[in-house]
């Protein structure tokens, strides 16, 4: 018999729906997984047991009166602590804000709220966003949990562990440059990075504003539909949405396909060079490339020549966001402050000293590295030399995929070129960490969306993902082809 706790999002609905068990009872199963395995995973920084319980009755309760809320109405689901919940606190997985409790809730969890899901906790991450193992993490360590010793990806990290750990039934995680899609090929499970304006950003703890995304980390490519009907939408509080409200979009769930006949799938040249790992382009190849021509769809190489410029590009622009917004956390307005916490005589001090101070404490080395660099990008006589270059790029890289996108239905591509590394074995070098992001960053450089699907594991039992990658607001497609590509890889 399956444990409760290893349900999808579709399995527990039905079960909810026709009686089977209650949202109680899930939410239960979910904190006994969360008891046996979490001293082992570390995948959460804040649980919530008794919130939880409270909105697993509250779920119970509408049920029994025929007022359930949807299929994601008393789902148990994680949330990255980089997404702001109202009493209950958000940390970004940095001393800065270690103890910050938000007194509103970010859209995508009013709306999850809405629908009635039960949270369980707050995932760990790499601090603010910055980083792809969640070893960058101030306040905790998180193991992969399909190969311990081995990172489980970041900067979603904690995410991606719950879901595989099934310490939730699915997660909310959030994609600057590849941190959804990349912990969940390191980890097995599925994650889908939206278009850029699919889903709000409001009540986000901001990496690079104009690069992050929401998105779902799921166990099925149904549930990533599923979860996708409810936080996708217009959202007044951030202008950069979509015109469209989640009841005028598509219903996600209508494109689950089984089929690609007729398709169109790209593979770009660029992605299978040097730098891939050869077990994972070989488990590409036959798992992914093979079963495609055999389901009937057109394989057809292209070229994305921009993309060498990709990585630069991509850390250039993102870095120099994030010193913007990293800027508010001075002591003074917002996070740790040295002011109150260390100075035994702080009249004493100069508002320099507390600023200094306070930063040096809070903060890291990748939040410390990603101030330097962007404002060093930013500063008089490098502006037009760095990023004013990148941002030029950055349209070519945009117009490159539009128009690749009028050849094939989708690209693919591996979500990493390599599987999960060891604990430290990139910690000291930061130029080769960030590399970690050449298949994923060029994507959130043009706002397009493109999901990770597990496609097979290597000698050493470690995941690989299959990157599905689809034209602006081209959701729908990537569900179709990745759909497909999960019920046919089973039935092997």
């Amino acid at each position: 018999m399956t444990e409760l706790s290893a349900l999808t999002i579709s399995e527990a609905s039905k079960k909810l729906a026709n009686g089977e068990i209650s949202s109680v009872l899930l939410t239960e199963s979910i904190f006994d997984r969360i008891e046996k395995v979490e001293s082992k995973i570390g995948a959460y920084i804040t649980l919530c047991r008794d919130k939880a319980l409270e909105m697993a009755r509250a779920s119970d309760e509408r049920r029994k009166n025929g007022k359930s809320l949807g299929e994601i109405d008393g789902i148990p689901v994680a949330v990255k602590d980089v997404i702001l919940t109202k009493d209950i606190k958000t940390t970004a997985a940095s001393k800065m804000l270690e103890n910050f409790i938000s007194p509103y809730d970010a859209t995508v969890i009013r709306k999850i709220k809405d629908a009635g899901a039960v949270i369980i906790g707050k995932t760990n991450l790499d601090e603010f966003a910055m980083g792809s193992s969640t070893e960058n993490s101030a306040l905790k360590h998180t193991e992969n949990p399909k190969a311990p010793g081995y990172v489980p990806g970041g900067s979603s990290g904690g995410s991606a562990a719950a879901v595989a750990a099934d310490e939730c039934i699915f997660a909310l995680g959030t994609d600057t440059g590849g941190s959804i899609r990349q912990p969940a090929s390191f980890c097995g499970v599925n994650g889908m990075k939206v278009s850029y304006g699919l889903v709000s950003r409001y009540g986000v703890i901001s990496y690079a504003s104009s690069f992050d995304t929401i998105g779902p980390i799921t166990k099925t490519v149904e549930d990533a539909a599923i979860v996708l009907k409810y936080i996708a939408g217009n959202d007044p509080k951030d202008s950069t949405t979509v015109l469209k409200s989640n009841k005028e979009l598509p219903d996600y769930t209508k494109f689950l396909g089984e089929g690609l006949k007729g398709k169109k799938i790209g593979i770009p040249e660029e992605y299978f060079g040097e730098a891939l790992n050869g077990e994972v382009a070989s488990i590409i190849q036959k798992n992914a490339v093979d079963l495609f021509k055999k389901l009937g769809a057109e394989i057809v190489s292209v070229s994305l020549p921009m993309t060498k410029y990709a990585i630069a590009t991509y850390y250039i622009l993102v870095k120099s966001e994030a010193s913007s917004n990293l800027s508010r956390y001075d002591g003074i307005h917002y996070g740790h402050s040295a002011l109150k916490n260390k100075l035994p005589n702080a009249n004493s001090q100069t508002l320099e000293e507390v600023y200094l101070l306070s930063r040096s404490e809070g903060f890291g080395q990748e939040p410390k590295r990603s101030i330097m660099l962007g404002t060093y990008t930013l500063s008089a006589g490098y502006y037009d030399a760095y990023y004013k270059k990148a941002a030029k790029i950055r349209s070519l890289i945009k117009k490159e995929y539009e128009d690749i996108f009028k050849k094939v239905d989708v690209l693919i591509a591996p979500a990493s070129p390599f599987p999960a590394f060891k604990f430290g074995v990139k910690l000291d070098n930061p130029l080769e960490m960030y590399l970690a992001d050449i298949n994923t960053g060029a994507i959130n450089i043009a706002g397009i969306p493109a999901m990770s699907v597990p496609a097979g594991e290597t000698s050493e039992g470690l995941p690989v993902g299959l990157q599905i990658i689809g034209p602006m607001f081209g959701e729908d497609k990537i569900i179709e082809i990745a759909s497909a590509f999960e019920k046919n890889r089973k039935g092997l």
